[in-house]
């Protein structure tokens, strides 16, 4: 099942609505690194409200795709990770780290705002 992804601005946003394979998982980083590449994204959110789960696999591919689009010069943030996911997340020792997370899509609009608020008055 490929994941849509949305050009918002300058923002792409990927919304994980169900749980997918470890190839859709696979096919959703290389379609958003592309994607960034093709429209000169700034910015991309992944939005996991609609996960149940995020199992060890799942987490470590939201880890790499945060850091390749940094590597591809935009900025990533995580949103709408469930209670119930998180605290399973930290009882399975399974944790984001380097990524920036938020509560919620606005929180993440909100967030990645600021953080490309200085690129935009660079003129990028």
């Amino acid at each position: 099942m490929a994941v849509p992804i949305l050009k918002q601005g300058d923002y792409l946003i990927g919304s994980i609505q169900s749980a997918l394979t470890d190839t859709d998982m696979i096919d959703f980083r290389s379609t958003l690194a592309d994607q960034v590449g093709k429209n000169r994204s700034r910015a991309v959110i992944i939005d996991v409200s609609g996960l149940d789960v995020i199992d060890s696999f799942t987490a470590r591919t939201l880890q790499d795709i945060t850091h390749t689009v940094k590597l591809k010069g935009a900025a990533a943030v995580v949103v709408g990770i469930q209670p119930q996911v998180a605290f399973a997340m930290v009882q399975l020792g399974l944790y984001l780290d380097g990524v920036a997370t938020a509560l919620d899509l606005d929180e993440g609009l909100a967030l990645l705002n600021a953080a490309t608020a200085g690129w935009r008055a660079r003129g990028r």
